[in-house]
């Protein structure tokens, strides 16, 4: 994700959190609103988005006491963001998660994706098929479980955020970063900041355009090259694929669709290139075959993907 990319995740978090009826930081999103003209040009694009769910809202009077400038400004924000929140509900899940002690998860169906809003701006958005645990070990920590899931984090020196995926530990360095596991792997890809693989072990620092690849728990990793604007991809319709095996684009695409995919038994090393767009796919899903070059033949369950 690019600069423009980090605005929009934490204008979709402000019009979560906004649409909360429990929400009572109007001070802090004033601010945020406040901090840079495309915090405000972010969030109208928001509202633009959801036109039709907000215009019925639009049309309301605003409150008696809205007569103050700076109070009518938060409170039209207000009743904006709740609309915004009730239409982003029909296009993807989306959660508020407060920190109270207490550990809470998240989890996705394949085809599905969720927001999760953090108290403090940031968010988490899981792809389908994913499990997340957020606050097992205090306020900024979270277990994927699971899945996959992009990271958008404000970074504290004090108490940076961590993510656990097994025994193994990311740390952030003010980062937007995709997190996969899965088939006993795991990846990070940082667009923006910085991670730290295993601080107290191997100690990896991962930056902006760089991916690491490494098996659950193993001493070994790899680092290797991939465009910043591809991290997190998946939540705009798209998925590349560079070099990828059969089995790993079959697992992307039942995440990504819904739609169960394999890879054809002795082929599932086979790797293949090649970016797709998702709804397409759902309607057809022999289409991947001619994308990627491979073939694609209806199994028991699901479709098959097998070399050429």
């Amino acid at each position: 994700m690019l600069h423009d990319d980090t605005i929009r995740e934490e204008a979709l978090a402000w019009a979560v959190r906004t649409g909360d009826p429990a929400f009572d930081d109007w001070d802090g999103f004033t601010d945020w609103l406040e901090a840079d003209p495309a915090h405000a040009a972010a969030y109208d694009a928001v509202a633009a988005a959801v036109a039709d769910g907000t215009e019925a809202e639009a049309a309301r009077p605003l409150a008696d006491n809205d007569d103050d400038e700076a109070a009518g400004n938060r409170f039209s924000r207000r009743w904006v963001g709740g609309a915004i929140a009730a239409s982003l509900a029909a296009m993807v899940a989306f959660g508020v998660w407060q920190a109270d002690g207490s550990p809470t998860t998240y989890t996705t169906a394949p085809g599905e994706t969720r927001l999760i809003a953090l108290d403090d701006g940031g968010s988490i958005e899981l792809a389908g098929g994913s499990r997340l645990v957020l606050g097992e070990e205090g306020d900024h920590f979270a277990r994927l479980e699971d899945g996959q899931a992009l990271f958008t984090l404000h970074h504290g020196a004090s108490d940076p955020f961590t993510v656990a995926i097994g025994e193994d530990r990311l740390v952030d360095i003010g980062t937007v970063f995709d997190v996969r596991t899965g088939n006993g792997a795991l990846s990070v890809a940082v667009s923006q900041g910085a991670v730290l693989f295993n601080p107290d072990g191997q100690n990896v620092r991962v930056d902006p355009g760089q991916v690491l690849t490494s098996a659950a728990g193993s001493a070994d990793y790899e680092v290797t090259s991939v465009p910043p604007e591809m991290v997190g991809e998946w939540r705009d319709g798209r998925l590349t694929f560079q070099q990828a095996s059969l089995a790993k684009v079959a697992t992307d695409l039942t995440r990504a669709t819904g739609i169960d995919f394999s890879a054809a038994p002795g082929n599932e090393s086979q790797s293949v290139s090649g970016s797709v767009l998702i709804a397409p796919l759902k309607d057809d899903p022999q289409a991947i075959g001619a994308l990627l070059g491979i073939s694609v033949r209806k199994g028991k369950t699901g479709w098959v993907l097998d070399a050429r």
